[in-house]
């Protein structure tokens, strides 16, 4: 209880010094003080620069070892087939009804950031092959070194899925360790940054606070986080029911039973934390078999991401629109996939779905100061967006235990 109380505490007094952080670049940049505006510039630029050094790094090793990780099981296939299945179709639905607000509603641009008419070749005149063709890489070392998102995420899902079917050896499980030390570095490195973000915030909402209009911002963000909070609230209590029904489950009877896992979700941001909660409920309130649910859940707190997914995507869009990138269906497309296959990585990675969309921005160019006036609002959106990935979790886990057993087994 103590420890709890006092990561309570420790999530207060971060939001307080970033809502703080915010204030003060904002005032500060609202007195057009021109050596302080020429600091923001210098700082902001490099919080860019070092989050641009960690983004691909951070993408590649969590796709690598979430996927990797998944070969260490040894439960029985069928059970995890029905898992992947109900969890890469319950994300793309998330990422989907995002993509549907994120068009209806159309949030308007920030005038903070001149438009660019060259996205380093991503806004190029291309067919849909060439665009494909863009993303398959033809040697390793290339998309690492120019940033290329895309291709960086097919290379890591390729190696993690390898190792995870791999046959288990020495050598390969001394490979998956050093690969796990790498990322456990790599995490130190993304605390260490954390910890004088403020200072990140400061010089972004400095430098914002210069050039926008009270109103034009409000009204930006204020649809933008409709467009997320919308999307959350329809996949929680439309899309995710609907997935019950079709498999003839009671939603209705489903969320009451896993009330008390979708509630402290909401309250702790921590599907992880939230995990032995969710499991008792679904054993002992759900009533699911407990060799489906120890099985089933751990899998979806790693990999099911309802909401990040819609994060992702949502906000990826909306940086990148300000940017002045052209957001044609196949980029759009394009970029849900990229979502989806993210949110499923980005189990482990501190701050969650927020850093690893920050990295794929820094990856390709966009502009960055968005994202520091998003950090504030995200404290509340995180708590939705857990809230959902747990009643995922549990509608994934309800229907994989009423799948029927083949060969008379459980």
């Amino acid at each position: 209880m103590s420890k709890n109380t006092n990561t309570k505490t420790n999530q207060g007094r971060q939001l307080a010094v970033w809502v703080g952080a915010l204030a003060v670049g904002g005032i500060l940049g609202w007195l057009h003080v021109e050596w302080l505006d020429g600091l923001f510039h210098f700082i902001a630029t490099v919080f860019t620069r070092l989050f641009q050094l960690v983004a691909v790094p951070t993408i590649a090793l969590a796709v690598i070892t979430t996927l990797s990780s998944l070969g260490q099981r040894q439960e029985t296939g069928r059970i995890f087939l029905h898992t992947l299945t109900y969890t890469l179709l319950t994300t793309v639905a998330a990422a989907v009804v995002g993509l549907v607000l994120y068009v209806v509603i159309s949030p308007e641009n920030i005038d903070a950031f001149p438009t660019k008419e060259d996205w380093s070749g991503l806004v190029k005149e291309l067919s849909y092959y060439d665009h494909l063709l863009s993303v398959v890489p033809n040697n390793v070392v290339e998309p690492f070194a120019k940033g290329n998102v895309l291709s960086i995420l097919l290379i890591a899902a390729a190696v993690g899925l390898a190792l995870a079917f791999m046959p288990k050896s020495d050598n390969v499980q001394v490979l998956i360790k050093g690969i796990f030390g790498l990322q456990e570095l790599l995490f130190v490195l993304i605390r260490a940054l954390i910890r004088v973000l403020p200072l990140g915030i400061v010089a972004f909402a400095g430098q914002l606070s210069g050039q926008l209009s009270a109103g034009v911002m409000v009204g930006s963000l204020g649809k933008y986080v409709a467009v997320i909070l919308g999307g959350n609230l329809l996949q929680f209590f439309v899309v995710l029911p609907l997935f019950l029904l079709a498999r003839g489950l009671n939603p209705w009877k489903v969320l009451k039973a896993m009330s008390p896992a979708v509630l402290m979700a909401l309250f702790t941001k921590s599907s992880a934390a939230t995990l032995p909660v969710t499991m008792q409920s679904a054993e002992e309130r759900l009533g699911v078999r407990g060799e489906v649910a120890r099985f089933v859940l751990p899998i979806c707190t790693t990999i099911n991401m309802n909401g990040c997914a819609a994060f992702i995507l949502v906000t990826s869009l909306y940086v990148m629109q300000n940017g002045g990138m052209r957001l044609d269906w196949p980029t759009m497309l394009v970029w849900l996939v990229v979502a989806v296959v993210s949110a499923i990585g980005n189990a482990g990675v501190p701050m969650g779905c927020y850093f690893l969309t920050f990295s794929l921005m820094a990856g390709v160019g966009a502009p960055l100061g968005i994202m520091g006036l998003i950090l504030p609002l995200f404290a509340v959106i995180d708590m939705v967006e857990t809230a959902e990935n747990v009643w995922s979790d549990s509608c994934v886990c309800a229907m994989v235990a009423s799948c029927p057993p083949q060969d008379g087994r459980p």
